[in-house]
Formats: structure tokens, C-alpha cells, sequence
């Protein structure tokens, strides 16, 4: 699930790829897997299974390429960061992997069945294009998925995603954030700008848990956007952040679970 931050408006590859591949396998093993529930839903809602063509735009190290290669499906996908990449094409040996912009798909018209971007198209430089590209390469009558976050008001994960922001420059005015496309009626209007056809939207409980704070500490510092904090502020400085924020859901055994949702829209293409 990669968050992409800011880039140039031609691309994001560049800017994305070296903070989100700073610490591949601490996302692959700790942090990614914390909405694997949303993942599962989706593939599921969209009917993912035998011969179908996939692709998964940000695939970040590949989890949820790994769950539809499981159910049957034939799996490409690219990202920013060729760490991820690398980790991905472990996972699923048979899979097309690339690194590529999400605003420049690297692959031909009309060829999947079911396109998702998990937390990626609303981070892009140019998020109508990256969704406009995800539509391109869409079968006619295919599949677009978008995920993002569940509404943050009374979520528990809102509290550790705001944790960084002192930490890091203000964005400017009109920037979307992590919540953009929270709103039902703001992600239909995403997809209807980018040529899509909305149809279900889904909400998917997937609560996050870390054994200890060392394993929440590596799996939160894994993101771009932790990386970048820690170029700008230092890795204590991180991990003292996120350790302030997690102190008010650490368990009676030392570990810790926090409340947290994705939202997903199913569009036809």
C-alpha cells in the first residue's frame, strides 16, 4: 500500500522510489501487511480468480499481487522503488514487474481485467492522470479499484498518521492529504474526472498490530513519508513521534492494536 508524496508534475518515480525503498523489508514484513484485510476484500468484491489479468498500480513489495497470484490470477505491477520491486518479484516469481510513474503506465491499452491502486493514484504529482492511465490500460467494461483511507474521525490510526506532521514542512495550500478521498462523494467525483464509471464503495475493518514497540517502531518507520522525516528531523526524532503516539494503545503484554479502516470504490472503465 505506498503513499506517494510529492513529485515533479511529470512523475513521481524519481522523487518516491528512494524514501519508500529506504526500508523495503521492514514494509514487506511489518507495515504493508497492516491492511491485508483491504486487499482480501477487494480482490474478492472484484472476483479476482483463474485467468484473470491483473495489475497493480504501486504495488509497493507486492502483497497484494501475492494474494491474487493465489487466487489464479495472471499478475503485473509496478512502483517507485526498485527495493520494492525486487521483493515483489520474490513473492510472485511469475508476476511482470516495473518501475514506472504511476502518470506513464508502462504497459498497452486494454489488457487488464481488474486494475487496483492501493493507496497509490491520490498521492501521485497528478492524480486525475495516474487514475486516467489506470483507466487506459483497463479492459472496456474493466475493473479500477481505488483504495484509500476510511473516514478518520474516530479512527484510531488518524492519531499515528498525524504523528510526523511536525516533523516535516507545511504542505502548500490545497495539497491533498492522507484522508483526501475519505469522503464517498469526493471518490466518485475522482473517479467520474478521470473517465471512470463509480460503482460500489466498501468499507473494510483492518486494525493494525505490532507485537512489541521495537517491531511498531520499524514498521511505521518504514514509509516514504517517515523517511523523508527522519532526512529532515533524524531517526530519533521519528521514532520518538510514533512512540508518543502509540503509548495510548499498548496492550497489558506490551503490544499494541489500533483501530483502523480502508475505504474502497470499484469503477468500470
Amino acid at each position: 500500500m505506498t503513499e506517494m508524496t510529492e513529485g515533479s508534475r511529470t512523475g513521481t518515480a524519481g522523487a518516491n522510489g528512494p524514501l519508500w525503498g529506504a526500508a523495503a523489508a521492514d514494509w514487506a514484513l511489518i507495515q504493508e501487511g497492516q491492511f491485508r484485510a483491504g486487499y482480501e476484500a477487494a480482490l474478492a468484491h472484484c472476483g479476482v480468480g483463474e485467468r484473470t489479468t491483473f495489475l497493480d498500480a504501486g504495488c509497493g513489495a507486492g502483497m497484494a499481487a501475492q494474494i491474487a497470484a493465489a487466487r489464479g490470477a495472471r499478475v503485473s505491477g509496478f512502483d517507485a522503488a526498485e527495493a520494492l520491486l525486487a521483493i515483489a518479484r520474490e513473492r510472485v516469481p511469475d508476476g511482470d514487474f516495473r518501475l514506472a510513474d504511476l502518470e506513464d503506465v508502462p504497459f498497452e491499452a486494454d489488457r487488464f481485467d481488474v486494475v487496483t491502486g492501493f493507496n497509490s493514484f491520490q498521492f501521485a504529482a497528478d492524480p486525475t492522470r495516474a487514475l486516467q492511465e489506470a483507466r487506459r490500460v483497463a479492459r472496456p467494461g474493466g475493473k479500477v479499484v481505488v483504495m484509500t483511507w476510511g473516514r478518520p474521525e474516530g479512527m484510531q490510526a488518524a492519531a499515528i498518521v498525524a504523528a510526523l506532521r511536525p516533523l516535516l514542512p507545511a504542505p502548500p495550500p490545497g495539497a491533498p492529504g492522507p484522508f483526501a478521498l475519505s469522503d464517498e462523494a469526493r471518490l466518485r467525483a475522482f473517479a467520474e474526472a478521470a473517465g471512470l464509471v463509480p460503482e460500489d464503495v466498501i468499507d473494510v475493518d483492518s486494525p493494525w498490530a505490532y507485537p512489541d514497540e521495537a517491531t511498531a517502531l520499524r514498521g511505521l518507520g518504514s514509509s516514504g513519508v517517515a523517511a523523508r522525516a527522519k532526512a529532515l528531523a533524524g531517526t530519533e526524532a521519528v521514532d520518538a513521534a510514533h512512540a508518543a503516539a502509540l503509548a495510548p494503545f499498548r496492550q497489558a503484554d506490551g503490544s499494541f492494536r489500533i483501530g483502523a479502516s480502508c475505504r474502497f470504490l470499484v469503477a468500470r472503465a
